[in-house]
């Protein structure tokens, strides 16, 4: 088996990538209330900063902080991960692989993880997670996709509701607080 090496730095910000196993998917906007209660049920128990978050049919992208004193972002995705899945009735296609380990098809097993290194990385990433919507083609406005946080930085001043409307003025998003 493969022995993946991670960072698991304490208190870090990591950004991250998740996908559903069936890449033509619309589950996560579909079923968005059972992503919200995942999220929540799990932060109950394992509280972290979402800094930045996208949510797309078939992925979603998230910039988060741990406390201080941990650093198990991999405890938390399976969590949601999980919870997610049990919340669905079961009918999509299972592999052999899956079905002996009693695993549900909706996600991909890994995660993709970055930590982030600096205030330049952590505005970057920002950038990249506000825009993810436009880059795919759901939108032709940033503003228009509603599963982002886009709408909580615009709310607290920090980017203009046209910020990105042409994908000419990302240089002047985030990184600029």
């Amino acid at each position: 088996m493969t022995n993946y090496r991670r960072d698991h730095t304490p208190g870090a910000s990591w950004f991250f990538t998740l996908n559903l196993a069936e890449r033509r998917s619309r589950l996560l906007i579909d079923r968005i209330d059972l992503l919200r209660a995942s999220f929540r049920a799990c932060m109950q128990r394992h509280p972290w900063r979402i800094d930045a978050i996208v949510i797309l049919p078939d992925h979603l992208h998230a910039l988060c902080t741990l406390p201080p004193d941990d650093a198990d972002y991999a405890l938390r995705w399976r969590q949601i991960k999980s919870s997610f899945s049990r919340a669905l009735p079961p009918c999509e296609p299972l592999s052999a692989s899956r079905l002996s380990k009693g695993e549900r098809g909706i996600w991909q097993r890994r995660f993709w993880e970055h930590r982030v290194r600096d205030g330049d990385d952590f505005a970057r990433h920002v950038d990249y997670i506000h825009h993810n919507p436009r880059k795919h083609g759901h939108v032709e406005r940033v503003a228009d996709w509603p599963w982002s946080s886009f709408h909580r930085y615009v709310d607290a001043g920090i980017l203009p509701v046209d910020w990105a409307g042409d994908g000419a003025d990302m240089a002047h998003g985030v990184g600029e607080w």
